[in-house]
């Protein structure tokens, strides 16, 4: 039987980091984050590398230890009021290739201990982004409509993120998807349990959630111009 990426003692960690969120704490018990958390984290991401030509061959699985799908667990502090240095969670983040060269969906992975989810998607793309994103949910409605509406998807994700208080600009406040046209991210989520997460299926499990996201990642791509 295959062996869990992620274990109890993963988020036991991050509980410990949480409670004990300083550089002395963390450097002493730096080699427990390499064990339970980066190393396996790592491990995941080049699985999934070969996995993700099964829905698409342009987003990226980098198995780097900095740089790469792995975000670090550092906080930028720099313009922030709270200095704690360590983020309590760990996220891992499949990239569309043109990402570095333009606002580009991805899908994500969240695991920290009692707010673990997977997400797809834009988060706050720039405003003339999502103004090409907006275009094409008025032009092709019904490619929408079928991509986030469908009862599998529905069942599954939730669409989320934050909206504008007003309709944007050259929109018709009774447009029939104002609600979506309003929107600032264009992103999708559903919640993890750990024992999910700490599943040997949770590879199959992930990929299930990745195939459910495609048509909404297909949309979206298509919309700001890139391949899917």
């Amino acid at each position: 039987m295959q062996q869990s990426y992620f274990t109890p003692k993963t988020f036991k960690f991050l509980r410990d980091l949480a409670a004990n969120n300083n550089r002395t704490w963390f450097k002493a018990h730096q080699e427990e984050y390499e064990r339970t958390v980066r190393e396996p984290a790592l491990d995941f991401i080049t699985d999934m590398g070969d996995r993700l030509e099964e829905i698409s061959s342009h987003f990226v699985a980098d198995a780097r230890k900095v740089g790469g799908s792995l975000f670090r667990i550092q906080r930028d502090t720099r313009f922030s009021k709270d200095k704690t240095p360590y983020k309590e969670n760990t996220g891992v983040q499949f990239r569309h290739e043109m990402a570095s060269d333009v606002h580009a969906p991805g899908f994500y992975l969240h695991l920290q201990p009692g707010g673990c989810f997977m997400g797809a998607g834009l988060w706050r793309p720039a405003t003339k982004v999502a103004y090409e994103i907006r275009d094409r949910i008025d032009a092709d409605q019904d490619g929408w409509l079928k991509a986030t509406t469908g009862e599998k998807f529905a069942s599954t994700f939730t669409l989320g993120g934050d909206t504008l208080v007003r309709p944007p600009k050259g929109f018709d406040p009774d447009h029939p998807l104002i609600v979506d046209l309003k929107r600032k991210d264009f992103i999708a989520s559903t919640k993890l349990s750990q024992k999910a997460v700490t599943s040997p299926d949770f590879d199959d499990d992930f990929m299930d959630l990745c195939r459910t996201a495609a048509p909404f990642m297909k949309f979206l791509c298509e919309a700001v111009g890139i391949r899917f």
